[in-house]
């Protein structure tokens, strides 16, 4: 059996990266939010614990910098700053107006959010939830 000779893209792999565009997924885990969320009147006036995930696909160009990609803290703060506009009946329009937030940064291309209500069913189940996917157009 013959042995290939191995290419340029396949013994340097910084060529491989600048060649073709490569996707990075950044992703940040459990951020504990304290909301005003709910339709039910013993809901409203007062906040409860969502958790939230969040992962992004962002175009990657090679950074090695913070200020050439998404910063980990930028995704905690727009989950807080949705908590900070007030009531908010449904879970479902949280993670939209969240999405809607990371996707303001232009490398986005792809957000998916994840936001699960604890208390929503307790003591009866561990969580409820939603989780949405939105792809930029």
């Amino acid at each position: 059996m013959a042995v290939m000779p191995a290419t340029q893209s396949q013994t340097d792999p910084t060529l491989l990266l600048t060649s073709k565009v490569v996707v990075s997924k950044i992703f940040v885990h459990g951020i504990r939010i304290d909301a005003e969320v709910g339709v039910y009147p013993h809901e409203r006036g007062r906040t409860q614990p969502l958790l939230v995930d969040v992962e992004l696909d962002v175009a990657w160009a090679g950074a090695d910098r913070l200020a050439d990609t998404v910063n980990y803290e930028t995704i905690v703060a727009a989950a807080r700053a949705v908590a900070d506009e007030g009531h908010i009946e449904l879970v479902e329009l949280y993670a939209e107006h969240l999405a809607g937030r990371c996707l303001a940064d232009p490398r986005v291309t792809r957000v998916r959010v994840r936001v699960d209500k604890p208390e929503a069913l307790a003591p009866h189940a561990a969580g409820a939830g939603v989780e949405i996917t939105v792809v930029r157009g």
